[in-house]
């Protein structure tokens, strides 16, 4: 016999080697979502992570032509997302390079509850329809507003939806009074928001602001625009460049929770990694199980 034995066999090396790599590519992935903690990223960020798998199996299967178009597509997403997180990014390489990753990890402030979030908007607009104190808020619904479309974005805020917070911005003698606020789930995105006006003929007795409310939903079809008028402090909802007024204060609350989306509130995704890391650990198991057998057929 041979004075070679042959090592164990059980443990593959190309298996602990594929495994640090995706534990090392789910660390990568978790950390970034606790940088960027919006439950909408989660969604772009299984797309991306399909984009990969898909890149991976034409590798496999020599298809050579789609893995060229996949590697491509893989290139502008993971750019497209650098480009509209920028922001979260950059937080995410601070903390990176100051050795203070373990701030991703602390705990945050719970996030408010849609219906608080509505109730919030609905107390904030009645007393200022009562105070006859004009407003202009845009609300985002079931996708993201394209900022683009504003005829200027305002001043960034990223402040928590409050009734206080609401009425103070829209007091008059404030410098934001003017504008609208552009609301995002349970976050003030910005406020003194310019917006494009309608070119639809109006009734006179309609201001710039209901010009404004029917101006953005026009362009824009996933947003609501809550009105309050200066002159006689009317309630009006806009949508689809359509006015809803007068409303009373509890019927623009029904209005608002049966149109306002939650799908765009701002809460952790820690909680649903879960589900991508079960489904990329299962393609990958998939993808080694595919190539032992065929290395065995060989």
């Amino acid at each position: 016999m041979s004075g070679d034995t042959p090592g164990p066999r059980w443990i593959p090396s190309g298996l602990i080697h594929n495994g640090i790599d995706i534990a090392l590519v789910l660390l990568l992935t978790y950390l970034i979502l606790l940088a960027i903690g919006e439950r909408r990223t989660l969604w772009i960020v299984r797309g991306l992570i399909i984009l990969m798998l898909a890149q991976v199996i034409s590798q496999r299967l020599q298809l050579r032509l789609l893995e060229v178009v996949l590697d491509k597509l893989v290139l502008g997403a993971a750019v497209a997302m650098a480009v509209i997180f920028q922001g979260e990014f950059r937080r995410f390489l601070e903390l990176l390079g100051r050795g203070q990753m373990l701030q991703l990890f602390q705990r945050r402030r719970p996030t408010p509850k849609p219906d608080s979030v509505v109730d919030e908007i609905v107390d904030a607009v009645k007393e200022l329809s009562q105070n006859r104190t004009g407003a202009l808020i845009v609300l985002e619904t079931i996708a993201p507003v394209d900022t683009r479309v504003f005829v200027n974005p305002g001043v960034s805020l990223n402040g928590e939806v409050s009734k206080e917070l609401l009425q103070t911005i829209f007091q008059p003698k404030t410098l934001l009074h003017d504008g609208a606020i552009f609301i995002r789930g349970s976050r003030i995105v910005s406020a003194g928001v310019i917006l494009p006006l309608s070119e639809r003929t109006a009734n006179r007795q309609l201001g710039t602001r209901h010009r404004s409310a029917m101006g953005i939903t026009e362009r824009v079809g996933n947003c609501l625009c809550v009105v309050v008028s200066e002159e006689t402090g009317s309630i009006s909802l806009a949508q689809g460049g359509i006015l809803n007024r007068p409303l009373t204060s509890s019927k623009l609350k029904e209005l608002l929770e049966e149109k306002f989306s939650l799908l765009v509130e701002r809460e952790s995704v820690a909680p649903g990694l879960g589900l991508v890391s079960r489904t990329l650990g299962s393609q990958i198991r998939n993808l080694l199980v595919s190539s032992r057998s065929k290395k065995n057929r060989k």
